[in-house]
């Protein structure tokens, strides 16, 4: 398959800033690129438009950069707590995805979308995990979001205090552990 080449219109991390030149594959500017608005095709007549239009998009990209370095100012260090059920050991029953913690951010006063949250596997275990949000291309912050089962638990994790299994002292497992080796054992032929 041939490269295709476009003009980017915004900064794509790992790609290019605006305004570069960049051959990808037919894929990626099919099903992201194009569609999300982050580059045109280089044909003739889009770099002659481009070139007309640059000035202004810069002032746009610069106008909302600045927006989001101060929205990045005023949240720094936000915590989110979202509750699901676990088992003993910490795993979850599903996974918290980045919708999840988009959804949780919004509510905290973050207005940000599923996209904009860099998560790179879903959250499968309870506990603090630190997410990566992009409020614009060049903007990236980071939340920390707090799984828990209980609110409860979510204040205790976020004081550092471990919960669930690892909240037991070594001596109770030690006196789980002498009970299961004394309870008679069946005769296995």
């Amino acid at each position: 398959m041939a490269a295709v080449e476009l003009i980017l219109l915004q900064r794509v991390e790992k790609l290019g800033q605006m305004g570069d030149l960049v051959k990808v594959k037919p894929g990626y500017a099919r099903n992201f690129l194009l569609p999300q608005g982050r580059a045109i095709r280089a044909s003739k007549a889009n770099i002659e438009r481009f070139q007309a239009q640059r000035a202004q998009l810069e002032a746009q990209n610069l106008k909302r950069r600045e927006e989001a370095e101060r929205v990045a100012e005023r949240v720094a260090g936000m915590s989110v707590i979202i509750l699901r059920q676990a088992g003993e050991a910490g795993g979850l029953y599903g996974s918290v995805s980045s919708r999840d913690i988009a959804d949780a951010a919004s509510a905290a006063g973050l207005s940000i979308n599923r996209q904009q949250v860099v998560l790179p596997h879903p959250i499968k275990t309870l506990g603090l995990t630190r997410v990566r949000v992009m409020l614009h291309p060049e903007v990236p912050i980071e939340i920390t979001a707090n799984i828990a089962r209980s609110p409860e638990e979510a204040e205790k994790q976020a004081r550092g205090e471990a919960v669930g299994l690892a909240a037991e002292t070594p001596e109770a497992l030690e006196s789980d552990i002498a009970f299961f080796e004394s309870a008679p054992q069946p005769d296995v032929p």
